[in-house]
């Protein structure tokens, strides 16, 4: 019996559009899906397996400090959305915190499984929507995403009003993203990234599509107005904005951030916030 080989898929179009939630919770999950193996491998080692680390400028919780001091950490309950393979929740279980990982992505748990398997430091993994979270209202004393889920959402203040919801009164909302400057300039970690190509002011979703113009990885872009409105309109009070600068012992590329761009523009935006 012959066997006949499979067509390769053509490389998806990159293109900026419109995509409304749905479109984009559904092709997000399954880039996710897909490409959580190859994310694993690529920056597993930058991660770690119980680090927190902010962003690819490697700014990490133990020096920054943005959800408390460890000690205040004991004993707090922990929400963090867009946990990935959890490698966040697992640094705050090790601080005595009592941490919960949610995802978008049933293959990204699955990594988080894998590398929690036989630790001491076990901990709930839920895979859900940020923009519908199942949990009880005040569960949570603390919630964090390190470039999780709020780059990807095309209703951010539907998320914000979530994680409120959730949250007890004097809850802190730590979240970092793509530096909303970024979107003015190419995606690329060499001197063809250092001319801005677009407009800063254009919103515009940033859309991966197949063949047939299914989205199959979306971004939406707000501006820093933007961000601050969003978690204002959500409920919540910006206590502090950090930029993490690019260290000197940074060398490595990560799409587009690189030492060469880190020095010269933001790459990173943490929103610190807190629910009154």
């Amino acid at each position: 019996m012959m066997i006949q080989e499979q067509e390769p898929q053509a490389e998806p179009e990159a293109t900026r559009r419109d995509s409304d939630g749905t479109e984009s919770s559904r092709a997000n999950r399954g880039w996710w899906d897909r490409n959580a193996d190859d994310y694993q491998i690529e920056h597993g080692t930058f991660l770690g397996d119980d680090r927190f680390v902010w962003c690819p400028e490697g700014l990490d919780e133990v020096e920054a400090g943005l959800l408390g001091s460890q000690e205040s950490l004991k004993g707090r309950d922990v929400l963090e959305i867009g946990a990935g393979a959890a490698q966040c929740s697992r640094w705050l279980a090790a601080q005595g915190a009592r941490p919960v990982a949610l995802d978008l992505s049933h293959r990204q748990l699955q990594h988080a499984l894998r590398i929690g398997e036989g630790r001491s430091t076990a901990f709930p993994l839920v895979q859900a929507d940020a923009g519908a979270l199942p949990f009880a209202d005040g569960s949570f004393d603390l919630a964090c995403s390190a470039y999780g889920a709020v780059p990807f959402v095309a209703e951010p203040v539907r998320v914000f009003r979530e994680v409120r919801r959730v949250l007890r009164p004097g809850g802190r909302w730590v979240f970092s993203v793509t530096h909303p400057v970024r979107w003015a300039f190419p995606d690329e970690p060499g001197p063809e990234g250092l001319t801005a190509a677009a407009s800063y002011f254009d919103r515009t979703p940033y859309v991966e599509q197949d063949e047939r113009g299914r989205a199959v990885y979306v971004e939406h872009h707000r501006t820093l107005g933007d961000r601050v409105r969003d978690l204002v309109a959500g409920g919540f009070r910006l206590v502090d904005l950090v930029e993490p600068e690019w260290p000197a012992w940074n060398t490595q590329e990560w799409g587009g951030w690189s030492p060469l761009r880190g020095t010269l523009l933001p790459g990173t935006a943490i929103f610190v916030c807190e629910r009154d």
